[in-house]
């Protein structure tokens, strides 16, 4: 079946980094802690196992003989899979693929709040996305959010409000009802929204000062890297550029090495195994091969992100600072099952330009900082082209 080549974070992430890719923006859902961002450093033996193929006829064959005896595909793909080794690979239902591909595309499912939990466990709206249906209901930053679908939110993890919001059960889609019980001040009161199709905002840019330009891309989803060539190509001359790829958990494959052109003037960004048989990735002619650029990379870089940074690394095109990055470099496609449910299994793995392996052991940034990354990053960035 057609699907996308995905570089997206880890198997019990899988579903959730498909998934939060929705969350990567300010007020693209809620507000929450990036589950894939982290400053701390892997262990320098880089102890993460490989992730391992499975064949895609061994999948759908449990999940056919499972429906033949009456019993769930989906479910018994999901043990072939957890039994095969592949640590990234996925089982999901029709509903569930539907999301993972409305989340690459840059669309998420939704009402447009951002919330977050209080230490005293009450949740809180942090903002309301402009002409969501949260916005047209008259919610604003401040309300606690007591109730949704009458199922009381205080002190649950910000995740599972996160999914009654969104909407847990099959069906739970765009123009689906979700009941509200909100507190402001003394006013306690409950309205009724309807779901809707929100765009998310993968790619950030801003000018720093000095001239230059900071591109922060919090996933690869569709367009997303033409966003950054664009932003490359409008940047005041002679000026640098930051590329702040802190917590951005991959996305499609396909983004990154568009990104990544943006940068470079053809050539080699990287080279997968898929299922035996070797392929090529290369950068589109035209990019900026003079400007400066400091990668800016962290625990929660992975993926489609990891393939960026290591083509800019080993092609001398950016210095990196920061943490070393998760390493996660192995390669997903779909197939569909006899349900019609969808598996997302390992097939290769990815290599650097100059030949190294991603997976289990992440990349090293040129310049390790663990406090300030930013800040360093920018005067590194500064230093480079010719600041004070």
């Amino acid at each position: 079946m057609p699907g996308p080549v995905c570089g997206i974070g880890p198997r019990g992430l899988c579903r959730g980094a498909a998934l939060t890719l929705a969350f990567a923006g300010a007020l693209a859902t809620v507000s929450v802690t990036d589950p894939f961002s982290s400053t701390k450093e892997p262990p320098p033996s880089a102890a993460r196992p490989v992730a391992r193929s499975v064949p895609a006829d061994e999948v759908a064959g449990a999940a056919a003989r499972s429906v033949a005896d009456g019993k769930s595909g989906k479910e018994a793909a999901r043990e072939a899979v957890s039994r095969s080794g592949d640590r990234w690979g996925a089982v999901y239902g029709p509903a569930e693929y539907r999301e993972f591909a409305q989340s690459l595309d840059g669309e998420y499912t939704g009402v447009g709040l951002g919330v977050e939990g209080a230490a005293d466990g009450r949740v809180q709206v942090t903002g309301v996305r402009p002409g969501s249906p949260a916005a047209r209901a008259g919610l604003r930053r401040g309300d606690r959010l007591r109730d949704i679908d009458g199922t009381r939110v205080e002190g649950r993890p910000v995740t599972e409000v996160v999914a009654l919001l969104r909407g847990e059960r099959e069906g739970d889609g765009v123009g689906t009802p979700v009941a509200l019980g909100l507190q402001r001040g003394t006013r306690v009161w409950t309205v009724t929204l309807r779901r809707a199709t929100l765009a998310t905002e993968a790619v950030h840019v801003e000018h720093l000062p000095g001239g230059a330009l900071l591109i922060r891309v919090a996933s690869f989803t569709r367009g997303s890297g033409e966003q950054v060539r664009r932003a490359v190509r409008e940047a005041p001359a002679g000026k640098g550029v930051l590329l702040d790829l802190r917590g951005n958990p991959g996305g499609l494959v396909g983004e990154a090495v568009t990104a990544t052109s943006a940068f470079l003037d053809g050539g080699l960004v990287a080279t997968y195994d898929d299922r035996g048989r070797q392929r090529a990735l290369h950068a589109r002619r035209g990019g900026d091969t003079a400007r400066p650029v400091v990668a800016l990379v962290d625990g929660g870089t992975m993926s489609a992100a990891e393939l960026a940074v290591g083509a800019l690394q080993d092609r001398g095109r950016a210095l990196t600072v920061g943490s070393r990055t998760f390493g996660k470099g192995s390669v997903q496609k779909p197939s569909r099952l006899p349900d019609g449910s969808v598996a997302e299994l390992t097939v290769g793995h990815y290599r650097t330009p100059a030949g190294r392996s991603l997976d289990g052991r992440g990349i090293t940034p040129d310049l390790a900082v663990t406090q300030r990354a930013r800040e360093r990053a920018q005067s590194v960035l500064s230093g480079l082209q010719g600041g004070s």
